[in-house]
């Protein structure tokens, strides 16, 4: 087995959230005084890193903790709008079953995040949320440490340049997802050690499963 535990991120590669996201950020922009998102700035804005997109958008820095606390707020209000990705349960259950422990390091809160697993929530062995915007490492380091594994043992899996980033400077694999909020190419520029293009290769690749079962 390749890994003894995978991390995932929440967000973008476990919930399908980015037209959650493209409807709301706007309001978003105007209540905390950045600048508003064109459409036609969308896609450049998914080639960019995090840090390219805050000055892009002229987001005040000190701002951050109160733009993510009203997100997680607006979050719990639409969750019936976002649903998980198709495929994601069985994958997690595949993995389970495999003997792969499961973590969820998420900027989101825990109870918004259970709310959006359902029943896969009880898959998960560890959850560390409410992550700020670059305080993944802490919470991946404290993720392993419970787990009772070694770095190299270790897998991160996201949707965004930043996912990949923490995973590096704690020294753990990291694996990007093509379908979450960064466009493919921005990521395969970072040389991920694992790129993956459909839910199903997560499993085949984790825990060398057969025989994948579509929930589509």
């Amino acid at each position: 087995m390749p890994y003894s535990l995978a991390i995932f991120d929440l967000d973008g590669t476990l919930a399908d959230s980015f037209p959650w996201f493209l409807r709301t950020i706007n309001d978003v922009a105007d209540r905390f005084g950045f600048r508003r998102v064109a459409d036609e700035e969308v896609e450049g804005l998914r080639h960019a890193s995090t840090r390219e997109i805050l000055r892009r958008l002229e987001v005040p820095v000190w701002k951050l903790p109160a733009i993510a606390r009203h997100a997680r707020r607006l979050k719990a209000e639409a969750a019936a709008e976002i649903s998980l990705f198709a495929g994601v349960e069985t994958m997690l259950q595949t993995l389970a079953a495999s003997g792969v422990q499961l973590a969820l390091v998420t900027s989101d809160s825990e109870a918004n995040a259970r709310e959006k697993l359902g029943a896969a929530a009880n898959l998960f062995a560890h959850f560390d949320c409410a992550a700020s915007l670059f305080g993944k490492p802490a919470k991946f380091r404290r993720v392993i440490r419970r787990a009772g594994v070694q770095p190299a043992q270790v897998i991160a899996i996201g949707d965004e340049v930043r996912d990949i980033e923490a995973a590096r400077a704690v020294g753990i694999a990291c694996g990007a997802v093509s379908w979450g909020y960064a466009a493919p190419a921005a990521l395969q520029a970072l040389a991920p050690d694992h790129m993956f293009e459909h839910m199903r290769d997560i499993a085949d690749t984790l825990s060398g499963s057969v025989g994948w079962i579509s929930e589509a």
